[in-house]
């Protein structure tokens, strides 16, 4: 398949995180029309939304250099979730981000995709802060955010009122 981005290969024990490719929009839009993490958010969208967020996701790589990664499991070779950095127009700062695809949730993927990415981001992007917003109530996201190294005062995100700010500081790379 053809990598549709900038995008690098990343790898890591049990991962391979790589650019979107056309065999992924399936899955996509499954998990964003209707994952029971995305409806709990009240965040499902339609497949032509979907869509369109997929392409953008494409375009982000492109803009930016930087995006969101689809995260392959080595052993089975599926797609277990994205995991990568985003910065949409009016947001302050670039967030790192992770969404997993229902039955990968509990087995450490988010956190060892995303350490993977941040150590990209800040040995090859060479950034010195990264930001995660996420839901008062995503008590799975802030944990993953903790075992990164994350920490919150409880600062609310502008662009997102539930959403608590997580700031990632990349000295540690």
């Amino acid at each position: 398949m053809k990598n549709l981005s900038t995008a690098p290969m990343l790898t890591t024990k049990r991962l391979v995180l790589r650019g979107p490719e056309r065999s992924d929009l399936p899955e996509f839009t499954r998990f964003m029309t209707s994952a029971p993490s995305m409806a709990a958010q009240g965040e499902t969208v339609t497949a032509e939304q979907a869509w369109f967020g997929f392409l953008t996701g494409i375009g982000h790589w492109h803009w930016h250099g930087f995006g969101f990664f689809t995260v392959i499991e080595k052993q089975t070779g599926h797609p277990v979730g994205r995991v990568g950095l985003i910065k949409h127009s009016g947001w302050p700062d670039i967030e790192l981000a992770w969404h997993l695809f229902e039955g990968a949730e509990g087995k450490g993927f988010a956190t060892e995709a995303a350490m993977a990415v941040k150590k990209w981001a800040c040995e090859e992007l060479r950034f010195d802060r990264l930001y995660s917003y996420i839901d008062t109530r995503n008590t799975r996201s802030q944990a993953v955010a903790r075992r990164l190294g994350a920490i919150t005062d409880g600062t609310r995100a502008a662009h997102e009122p539930e959403a608590e700010v997580w700031v990632h500081s990349m000295k540690s790379h």
